[in-house]
């Protein structure tokens, strides 16, 4: 993840270029405050953002009220998500995906440093610890967050 403008530039949002790992899969959850836009630069990523009327532990499962279902996007790809909207991404492909991430408001490179962080340590990531961090940025877990084994 790299940030390209944050809160120190803008008090109204931050932007990233990330590069999703394959088998990566950020867990459906949502923000009360915040907005997201998601673009996809290479390869091909899973993505959600509707609220759900059928709902489990796979958010790929899941289904609007009017139908809708989570798609795959490759390069171009454009995925707004309101405030309160529930939403994920995962990258189901065997090579590494990039995109752009903005998140109005500025400061989210803060939450992502400190999952980074968690997610350094070995073995899986404490689900724990990543519920309290995600509770104190403004992001309310649906599912897990998983992420591919290390390779050195």
């Amino acid at each position: 993840m790299t940030l390209k403008v944050g809160a120190e530039h803008s008090k109204i949002w931050s932007t990233f270029e990330a590069e999703v790992a394959p088998g990566f899969d950020v867990g459906a959850h949502l923000h009360q405050q915040a907005e997201e836009i998601f673009y996809v630069l290479e390869g091909e990523l899973d993505l959600l953002a509707f609220q759900p009327v059928t709902a489990g532990d796979d958010w790929r499962t899941w289904e609007s009220e009017t139908g809708e279902t989570v798609f795959r996007g490759g390069p171009g790809s454009f995925m707004f998500v309101p405030a309160g909207c529930p939403h994920a991404f995962s990258n189901p492909g065997s090579a590494p995906a990039r995109m752009l991430f903005l998140v109005s408001p500025a400061g989210h490179e803060i939450y992502l440093q400190e999952l980074g962080e968690l997610l350094a340590a070995p073995g899986p990531p404490d689900q724990a610890e990543i519920a309290a961090l995600r509770a104190r940025h403004d992001i309310h877990q649906l599912t897990s967050l998983t992420r591919p084994p290390f390779r050195p």
